[in-house]
């Protein structure tokens, strides 16, 4: 029977507007416009907040598309944590607007912002030390696992279990208490937390500096993950060429103000640089000179020391040498630190000062002119729930005492003076560290031990969270102390650091020493990991 063409070319064209519709509707639901680009998730607008007289966001907007990775970058103090804190209801902003998916968003505080499908990893520890692994992961959503008003704890711990395989963490325990892990593994539990919520946003603020190489290679596997499943990640790193690498577009803030945001195409570590920091900065900020210390007065000296994950270790420090250690995590690389300062029992053997004086405890060590700044900044270097002034003066006390009474003009100027010289961005010297960025939180942590009169620094990851600006400073103060004959222990995570900055390099594998360097030997980050690994 003859068919009318025009009929069997509309029923043709029904058929593919049909299967075009269902295509559309898959694009949609992966985030992606009829024109090939990703939608706009979540939109910040012209956001304000201040703290006192100061005003930490002016004005700043940020727009967030489905499916990708967007880098917050700036210096420390721009914003960058204020605007995600506020983001992910830590905080509220003092006004502006923000949109989730086209509607407004107004979370009031962190639980309804995860309701929402936001979360964010702090840069600093945000686990309860006294609480299970398991407790931690599910903390806020202990309802799912609650049978006739009774928790069940079995099933707590099997999720817990899950959730940690998901993230790559399946060597730590449900069961385990947070207070006896790592500091990087209590965030590789922040991240299995971070999972077990599914998250549409997952904010990372400065976690990589956090994490060895393994603990990074597991973050990045995560946010791939999401940007493949739709999902949106906002990273914020102080480490240039992370961002580069793992960001699709950049968002540069300086001083509380948006300033630009660039695509992939337009990475350039200069131009990043210059957006961050409102001036050209050198690619180099590392010391130039291609000489070890030559000086055989020995300040420190490590005897046959077998303590925490330590193994019969043996070295000298001496007097204006800046002497580096590095190694892969839960290679006793941190432990080197307490032993200097005396935080940590020895099984086996002496730390002996220049007179052949026993250190076995901080109180001996600081009678030695020690000082020490952990890599755990927030718990261990600083009481951050107190104010910048009793944080530079609590080393100093004696020093600032007369006839036993300290006179708060004698203590506000010694403040003003270690805050001057070290550039705290602060209110004042009696405003709370925790407000301050991390960048400012180390300058205070110097300014105690440099008040002091240190002769000693022992500096354990000492640009974690830092920006390049404050990395800069802090390199240059510490060539001006090597040159005052000083001396310093820097442990460090990251290769270019302890090769730019050290006299001598020391590789720790498996809680012994694989291999020591001299400045002149030039030993490159590929030879440096051939005795980590």
């Amino acid at each position: 029977m003859f068919q009318n063409p025009l009929r069997i070319v509309r029923i043709h064209l029904s058929k593919q507007m049909k299967v075009c519709a269902q295509c559309f509707g898959i694009i949609f639901q992966k985030g992606i416009n009829i024109m090939g680009q990703q939608k706009v998730l979540f939109e910040a607008k012209d956001v304000y907040k201040s703290f006192g007289i100061t005003k930490a966001l002016k004005g700043v907007k940020l727009e967030l598309k489905s499916g990708e990775i967007l880098g917050l970058i700036g210096e420390n103090g721009s914003g960058k944590s204020t605007l995600t804190s506020i983001i992910a209801g830590i905080q509220a902003a003092d006004s502006g607007s923000m949109f989730l998916e086209g509607k407004g968003y107004l979370p009031q505080n962190s639980i309804e912002a995860g309701q929402s499908g936001i979360c964010m990893i702090l840069q600093e520890k945000s686990t309860f030390d006294h609480l299970s692994v398991a407790n931690n992961i599910f903390i806020g959503s202990e309802k799912r696992f609650m049978k006739a008003g009774i928790l069940d704890g079995g099933m707590m711990k099997r999720e817990a279990k899950n959730a940690l395989r998901i993230t790559g963490a399946s060597h730590i325990s449900p069961s385990a208490m947070i207070g006896n892990l790592s500091f990087e593994d209590g965030k590789l539990v922040e991240l299995a937390r971070a999972v077990s919520i599914k998250p549409k946003i997952l904010i990372i603020d400065e976690t990589t500096t956090a994490l060895s190489r393994t603990g990074r290679d597991i973050l990045y596997l995560i946010l791939e993950k999401m940007k493949k499943e739709g999902n949106s990640v906002i990273f914020i790193s102080h480490d240039i060429d992370e961002m580069m690498n793992k960001c699709d577009r950049l968002t540069v803030l300086r001083d509380g103000s948006y300033i630009d945001t660039l695509e992939k195409e337009d990475f350039s570590s200069q131009v990043i640089r210059r957006l961050m920091v409102g001036r050209e900065i050198s690619d180099n900020y590392y010391r130039t000179d291609m000489e070890s210390c030559k000086n055989q007065e020995v300040v420190l000296q490590v005897k046959g020391v077998t303590a925490g994950k330590l193994n019969n270790i043996d070295f000298s420090l001496h007097k204006g040498e800046i002497l580096g250690f590095g190694g892969l995590a839960d290679c006793g690389l941190h432990d080197i630190g307490r032993i200097a300062f005396g935080l940590l029992p020895l099984k086996t053997g002496e730390v002996k000062d220049a007179q052949g004086s026993r250190i076995e405890a901080p109180a001996q060590a600081m009678d030695r002119k020690i000082g020490y700044i952990a890599k755990n900044r927030d718990q261990e270097a600083l009481m951050t729930n107190t104010p910048i002034l009793d944080n530079i003066c609590i080393a100093s006390y004696a020093r600032l005492s007369k006839n036993g009474c300290i006179l708060p003009s004698r203590e506000n100027k010694f403040v003003d003076d270690w805050a001057g010289q070290l550039e705290i961005k602060m209110q004042n010297s009696k405003q709370y560290v925790m407000e301050l960025s991390g960048g400012n939180k180390q300058k205070v942590a110097l300014a105690k031990w440099l008040g002091f009169g240190a002769d000693i620094l022992v500096l354990d990851c000492p640009t974690r969270g830092i920006d390049i600006g404050v990395k800069s400073n802090l390199y240059n103060l510490m060539i001006k102390l090597k040159k005052e004959g000083k001396s310093i222990i820097l442990i460090s995570e990251e290769l270019p650091e302890v090769i730019g900055m050290s006299d001598r390099v020391i590789i720790l594998k498996d809680g012994k020493i694989n291999g020591e360097f001299r400045r002149e030997d030039q030993p490159t980050e590929a030879l440096l990991i051939n005795y980590m690994v």
